[in-house]
């Protein structure tokens, strides 16, 4: 079977499997529905794009419309970007200003009106005989990749972002939201510096290498999309968002009039004079970990900082700052902390013996055996089971 005969038929795969996927998202019930949609939107103008490689040869007679379906790549990366902003944060909302992404597909057709869009037949197949050479095409294709490199920068930010209160903020399992969107942009990376490299080939005009790096852009966009319905299946409640309001603790900081330093010990060398700030900020820390040791309400798996601080009666800045700056912990680690040495209790009860691994990381907070696994053994040295066993 010829290279371009295996490529059309890939494409078409990758098409139709894309349009069910993306009806899917856009009519599954869900909380996070516009997040879907916009994911939903960018499989969906990613699968257009694609489509060049069987649909374009039928569409001869209708060439504003062929060349007007190019076009809307300038779309993929923008909706990439809001996808990224619905996922991340609850309050997340479409506004006239974001029709501002659309810019590029607007700037991009109206250069083509009086060069394509008002010309006779004649003089578009002409255009388009010669357009791949031409340096409008160049220059476009070099926008394109400079398009999403900025929107992959300003997603990244967005994740910088949302780890920092997350972890600050939340102690359930709800990084899946920034696992998942870090795996898919660097798989959206990868894939992209491999269109690159395929339409710098396309400049060299080795057509038999050009061709080969087409099938590998085809196949990649299959294992891609395979790799998007996984995911939806084994995790149909996908994903976690932060509270936008939050800010990261280091402008809380930032803003508050007096800043202390996190509580610090003396040492037997060098005796400190203790100031009312610091005894202030010992009794606080003792008033928490005496809560956290009676009340435990880290037994609750969707515990966050503002739950913690109503059940403490204290303003969920000031525990914010307490936990995340002052005892040098992200609010994540402190409360998995607790869950980890309950759970090593339980597992050295005798009367308990009887309690399997599933049923104590239950009992102690966790949803997930896997980060259950990872914050005992950050915390003990050691594996669940083989503390068991010591």
């Amino acid at each position: 079977m010829e290279k371009f005969n295996l490529l059309s038929i890939l494409s078409l795969i990758v098409v139709f499997i894309s349009i069910l996927f993306s009806v899917f998202l856009c009519t599954v019930k869900t909380k996070n529905k516009l997040a879907n949609i916009l994911l939903g939107l960018f499989i969906l103008f990613n699968a257009i794009d694609i489509s060049a490689w069987f649909l374009d040869q039928y569409m001869l007679s209708h060439l504003n419309l062929l060349l007007f379906k190019s076009r809307l790549s300038w779309l993929i990366n923008p909706l990439f970007y809001l996808y990224a902003l619905a996922l991340c944060y609850s309050n997340f909302r479409l506004r006239p200003v974001h029709l501002l992404h659309a810019i590029p597909l607007v700037v991009a057709n109206l250069v083509l009106i009086p060069r394509f869009y008002i010309l006779d037949e004649a003089a578009k197949i002409r255009f388009l005989e010669t357009y791949r050479e031409s340096p409008d095409y160049i220059v476009g294709n070099i926008l394109g990749h400079l398009q999403f490199v900025f929107y992959i920068v300003g997603i990244y930010r967005v994740l910088g972002k949302y780890k920092r209160i997350f972890l600050e903020n939340y102690a359930d399992a709800g990084s899946i939201t920034y696992r998942w969107l870090f795996q898919l942009v660097t798989i959206v990376t990868v894939v992209h510096s491999i269109v690159w490299l395929k339409d710098l080939v396309g400049y060299t005009g080795n057509s038999g290498f050009f061709a080969n790096a087409q099938l590998i852009v085809g196949l990649n966009a299959t294992l891609l999309l395979c790799w998007f319905v996984l995911k939806a299946l084994y995790n149909p409640t996908l994903f976690r968002t932060v509270d936008p309001g939050i800010q990261p603790v280091e402008k809380m900081i930032l803003s508050t009039p007096v800043s202390q330093g996190p509580v610090t010990t003396n040492t037997v060398d060098q005796p400190a004079m203790e100031t009312p700030v610091n005894q202030e900020m010992e009794q606080k820390v003792g008033a928490l970990k005496n809560f956290m040791d009676q009340q435990e309400p880290f037994l609750e798996p969707s515990l966050t900082v503002h739950a913690l601080a109503a059940q403490m009666k204290i303003p969920a800045r000031d525990l914010s700052i307490l936990i995340n700056h002052h005892l040098g912990q992200h609010f994540f680690d402190f409360i998995n902390e607790y869950r980890i040495r309950k759970a090593m209790s339980i597992l050295k009860d005798p009367a308990r013996q009887g309690l399997n691994i599933q049923e104590v990381f239950y009992e102690v907070g966790f949803n997930s055996k896997s980060s259950f696994n990872t914050a005992f053994k950050k915390v003990s040295g050691m594996t669940p089971t083989q503390y068991k066993n010591s």
